[in-house]
């Protein structure tokens, strides 16, 4: 369901939230992509939810332009939104939906995909979050300005052109041990599932770990 929450500046957005199935085990926070809250990611949080973690959607486009859900073949329009979210205001909006999570029990950790994969980064180095799970994170040159407090394990495609392997050795090399990467024969977009870059094999290895890699840190 969506429902409202306020960041610690007063700032009001939607975000989307399904329920833990059964035994609540923590929480999780799924960072979008520049498509906002779209159904895909809520098929993603229904996975996720049935595992027994309470998922929350953050809608961070609200700041500029309230309810925007972009279509995937209308990539330039997410962009520039994306272009003019300002990134302080961004981890309030991703730390106010933490603190809902977490008002619940347990841990929390962060999944982000594409921008929301570097935000997952980002999260990992400045808030309270167990751990933190980056889908071929973009943008990573800009999050190497300080450490890790959290692990993170990231999920990159071999031929993605937006965050090639020359980067993620880059970013690996300077946030140290506390980063595992896996790399997969794909490309970008790999784990969307409506989209024509996914490889379903390649996303459901992912999963499994990311799953393995949440039972370890959250519970």
């Amino acid at each position: 369901m969506m429902t409202k929450l306020t960041a610690a500046d007063g700032h009001t957005f939607d975000a989307w939230i399904e329920p833990a199935q059964g035994a609540r085990r923590g929480g999780i926070v799924i960072v979008q992509e520049i498509f906002g809250v779209t159904d895909q990611l809520k098929g993603v949080a229904a996975r996720y939810a049935a595992l027994g973690y309470e998922v929350a959607i953050p809608a961070l486009f609200d700041r500029q332009k309230p309810g925007s859900v972009i279509a995937f073949d209308r990539a330039e329009d997410g962009r520039a939104l994306m272009q003019g979210a300002q990134l302080d205001q961004t981890m309030l909006d991703i730390d106010a939906a933490r603190a809902a999570l977490a008002a619940g029990g347990g841990k929390v950790g962060v999944i982000g995909f594409c921008w929301g994969g570097g935000l997952a980064v980002r999260a990992a180095q400045l808030l309270d979050v167990a751990c933190a799970v980056s889908f071929y994170g973009t943008q990573l040159r800009k999050y190497l300005d300080r450490p890790l407090k959290a692990p993170v394990q990231g999920h990159f495609g071999a031929t993605d052109d937006h965050t090639p392997p020359e980067l993620v050795a880059e970013t690996q090399a300077y946030l140290g041990a506390d980063f595992e990467v896996f790399s997969y024969a794909a490309g970008h977009a790999f784990a969307n599932d409506v989209r024509p870059a996914y490889v379903p094999e390649a996303a459901e290895t992912a999963h499994g770990r990311v799953e393995a890699f949440l039972a370890r840190h959250i519970g």
